[in-house]
């Protein structure tokens, strides 16, 4: 039995021009069904039927052959069941397995499969089709459920085949027979017809400019070798943070001073005066195994994240501005000259209000748990 591959192209299209021509991530589209369908090793003969010999040199190129369609199947008013007659009444073959090269990433494995679907159920013609497990309607009536039944789920519907067309099969004498009789084979005419599911990413048939681009990405990605493990959403959840530069960074502060503490004495006005209040800052004054205290200067609206500690009682004292607190979602304003105690595992959110910068003496720990509740 001699199994023929033909892919036909026309120079022109009408929705993506020169579409068979144009670039697919550096090489020309039809060049990946013609080198797929030669790499699947099933076929006898790989041919690329087109009017236009430019599509010789990239058969060629891919180790097919070049069948030259005559110019009057490559009008747009020829169909395929013309130029697919031409060819099988001018080539020797058995079997006709048409390969679209609008589908690029059809794969050898379904090309065997449906060759080996159609030999060994002895149909006469093989369409490829895409099932669609969903409600369908045709010309306002309902195909595959009722208007006035229940709906069901998706699940029990009878799934609705829609063409794929990217893989057609026709034994060479019924479709002659076909064409003679009834001037038509495409569908299978007269003799048994069967149907081939593909899915995934061969379903995809470049029709517009929307589908060649989403072609490029699908290329693109199965070109990676590497695919990582699927995730879940697994719901809110706390997160812990310790390291405070990186902490004071994501609140916003945008210069952190961490190499100057522990000094014997400073001049807080001085030092206060020395950062200015054009940006965020702070400044840690002390470090020590038993506690840390550091300057905070923030500009209006801005401040903490909220957040608790689950082991540590925290106090802060304003030396300048104005703050809004949200403790445990009561929220109070404290200026210059208050103390503010946070026990341990209470909520508490921090922001600078009013028209100048805001500083607070933070008395903690360096290491003490950060907790953000409800975190990605």
């Amino acid at each position: 039995m001699k199994l023929i591959a033909m892919i036909p192209a026309r120079l022109g299209s009408k929705r993506v021009l020169k579409k068979n021509l144009r670039l697919l991530n550096g090489r020309p589209l039809i060049s990946y069904n013609i080198e797929t369908a030669v790499k699947s090793g099933v076929f006898d003969d790989v041919y690329v039927n087109s009017e236009s010999d430019i599509f010789s040199e990239i058969a060629y190129r891919y180790g097919a052959k070049f069948y030259k369609r005559p110019e009057k199947f490559s009008t747009d008013s020829a169909n395929n069941d013309q130029f697919a007659y031409d060819f099988i009444d001018n080539t020797d073959g058995d079997i006709l397995i048409q390969i679209l090269p609008t589908s690029p990433l059809i794969s050898a494995k379904e090309i065997k499969g449906f060759i080996n679907y159609m030999i060994e159920n002895e149909f006469d013609t093989l369409i490829s089709t895409v099932p669609h497990q969903i409600a369908g309607i045709h010309k306002g009536k309902p195909i595959n459920f009722k208007f006035l039944e229940p709906h069901i789920s998706s699940q029990e519907m009878f799934p609705i085949e829609t063409y794929a067309t990217v893989l057609m099969g026709w034994r060479y004498n019924n479709f002659m027979k076909n064409m003679n009789k009834l001037g038509f084979a495409y569908h299978g005419g007269n003799g048994k017809i069967g149907y081939y599911h593909i899915k995934g990413l061969s379903t995809i048939d470049i029709d517009n400019e929307e589908d060649f681009r989403l072609a490029e990405v699908a290329v693109k990605m199965q070109m990676q070798s590497n695919f990582s493990d699927p995730e879940y959403y697994k719901g809110m959840k706390d997160r812990v943070e310790i390291k405070v530069p990186e902490i004071l960074k994501k609140d916003g502060v945008l210069q952190s001073n961490f190499s100057e503490e522990n000094k014997p004495r400073v001049d807080l006005n001085k030092l206060i005066s020395k950062y200015g209040s054009s940006s965020s800052w702070s400044h840690r004054l002390v470090n020590t195994e038993n506690n840390s205290v550091t300057l905070i200067a923030q500009l209006p609206g801005e401040g903490n994240r909220l957040h608790y500690h689950p082991n540590w009682n925290e106090w802060w004292y304003i030396l300048k501005g104005k703050w809004e607190w949200d403790i445990e979602g009561e929220k109070t304003i404290v200026k210059k000259g208050d103390l503010v105690f946070i026990g341990k595992g209470r909520k508490h959110k921090i922001t600078a209000i009013g028209h100048e910068m805001a500083i607070r003496l933070a008395v903690s720990r360096a290491d003490v748990e950060h907790v953000y509740p409800g975190s990605l």
